[in-house]
């Protein structure tokens, strides 16, 4: 063991520490991958750019390393959605880098710097088509995952997860059912479309075919997941995600689901601001799916010196946010 601890140790000065659960000597390496997607939109039309993927990983993890592709949400707001330059998810992606996993963050079409080609507008408030959307996020996500394989000579081919927050966990859900290789299980934060609020408070637009949409996904995949609300979501609400998930599991679907108490003035807000009450679960659930944390990651923590670098702030956001979904900055 002795052996092994001395090359971690030799990077501390570059580690970010982590407070709470996770190893506070992992270190954390930040590159920037460009990858083409091609989408085809609710109205029908193909929508194509290079999309930026930022990409977490630890030199200190064993190699190669399984995939994980973590998703944003989607801001009911159009400035929003054109303040959002970068997903970066830092602090999120530290969890699961600390876990050994390979973390990729894309920022898809309709975001940032491809904000005129928009592939997720689901429609109006009273007809939406929620399916195509998702499904559009959901290729781009299956790409993001291919290309991140295909360039990275650290990703493992076959040992994959998918997560995603509010719009980005109804679209990973959406791209598990196109039944993408390697890819053993999900997790879905407050997943679901329709929310906005500032003009319906916890109650989405049209939360019925959210239903069907979900049933329907439940018959196209059986991976197991993980599904995680807190009670008082201000774009879903209580009520909506309990009934999303028992269509989802009427449809044929494996999905474990998780409701919070409530969560400070907003429970959409749990996965960006909530690390310490969701890691236990997720950490559970990853162990029950064949992905324990990494060796080096279980070294007790009296083997490691007690002169370690400050924590830095937390990068997951670089202001203020008109949403959750803005807050994967």
């Amino acid at each position: 063991m002795t052996a092994y601890l001395r090359p971690r140790l030799a990077l501390l000065p570059l580690a970010f520490a982590i407070q709470g659960s996770l190893p506070a000597w992992a270190s954390m390496q930040e590159r920037v991958l460009q990858v083409p997607v091609t989408a085809t939109n609710p109205q029908g039309k193909q929508v194509k750019g290079h999309i930026a993927v930022t990409v977490y990983s630890d030199p200190a993890n064993p190699v190669p390393a399984p995939v994980l592709v973590l998703n944003h949400g989607r801001s009911p707001q159009a400035e929003g959605r054109k303040e959002l330059h970068r997903a970066r998810f830092a602090k999120q992606a530290r969890y699961f880098v600390s876990r050994g996993f390979l973390v990729a963050v894309p920022t898809r079409l309709g975001y940032g710097p491809t904000f005129e080609d928009d592939a997720e507008d689901s429609g109006p408030c009273k007809s939406k088509r929620f399916a195509p959307a998702m499904n559009a996020a959901a290729t781009q996500i299956n790409a993001v995952l291919a290309a991140v394989r295909s360039k990275r000579s650290d990703a493992l081919p076959d040992r994959a997860v998918i997560v995603g927050q509010s719009f980005g966990g109804a679209a990973s859900v959406a791209a598990a059912a196109q039944k993408p290789e390697g890819v053993q299980a999900v997790i879905n934060f407050a997943g679901g479309a329709g929310g906005n609020p500032r003009t319906h408070t916890g109650k989405p637009c049209e939360p019925e075919q959210m239903a069907k949409t979900f049933q329907n996904y439940g018959r196209q995949s059986q991976l197991p997941m993980l599904w995680i609300y807190a009670r008082n979501d201000q774009y879903f609400g209580a009520e909506w995600p309990v009934k999303w998930h028992a269509a989802f599991q009427q449809g044929g679907g494996h999905a474990q689901f998780k409701q919070l108490p409530a969560f400070g003035s907003d429970g959409h807000e749990l996965f960006r601001a909530g690390t310490k009450q969701w890691e236990p679960l997720v950490s559970q659930f990853l162990d029950e799916v064949g992905f324990p944390l990494p060796l080096a990651a279980r070294i007790e923590p009296a083997l490691v010196p007690a002169a370690l670098p400050a924590s830095s702030p937390d990068s997951t956001a670089s202001g203020p946010a008109t949403s959750t979904d803005e807050a994967a900055r």
